[in-house]
């Protein structure tokens, strides 16, 4: 699909194409490319493709902007004395194969970061935290439940522990009492000297 430029961008074009990015990440970046942008993908990647991807990315001189790489931090409100080992197993489950190999989950955004680095980049980082509330209930109620579930799966935690984590997250998000900070990265790269 290709599409024209509008009135903000009369130049922009955008065209998009189906590649499985973990068998054929060449052919992602052949052609005119200005720029590689990625969103939620790079805690889902390993160590090793990212490393392909800065590579790639730096001998075609390009730069790079990665949205969203999740980087581990996460402060709950209220407090709960279970919220660190469900976390823990939920870097667990987030580090599991999805596809590219074992994935960097919580470690994304630092790996990128020093990818960049050392093919030269000029690498530049910010905070672009996730904050839910108690109006987000809907996303918090899919989170904890996906959370609880992650934490079953790698089996870190009794199963009374999990529920009764479960429990209380829900409870206080049925009182309006509940929210959540997750740490996420946006990180921008550019070959040094470029323009």
């Amino acid at each position: 699909m290709l599409l024209a430029g509008n009135a903000s961008f009369p130049r922009a074009r955008v065209t998009t194409a189906l590649i499985d990015l973990a068998r054929d990440l060449e052919a992602a970046l052949d052609g005119s490319l200005d720029l590689v942008t990625t969103s939620a993908l790079l805690d889902l990647v390993s160590d090793s493709w990212l490393e392909r991807l800065a590579f790639d990315i730096a001998a075609r001189g390009l730069p790079f902007y990665a949205a969203l790489s999740y980087d581990g931090r996460v402060t709950f409100e209220p407090f709960d004395p279970l919220d660190a080992a469900i976390i823990a197993a939920v870097h667990n489950h987030q580090r599991r194969d999805k596809g590219f190999g074992p994935a960097l989950g919580p470690d994304a955004a630092k790996r990128t970061i020093a990818m960049f680095e050392a093919v030269g980049y000029l690498v530049i980082n910010a905070a672009a935290d996730w904050v839910l509330k108690s109006h987000d209930q809907d996303m918090l109620a899919a989170l904890f439940d996906g959370w609880a579930s992650a934490a079953r799966e790698v089996g870190q935690q009794s199963p009374p522990e999990i529920a009764t984590w479960f429990t209380h997250r829900r409870d206080a998000l049925s009182q309006e009492k509940s929210s959540i900070r997750l740490g996420h990265v946006d990180v921008f790269a550019a070959p040094i000297g470029r323009r």
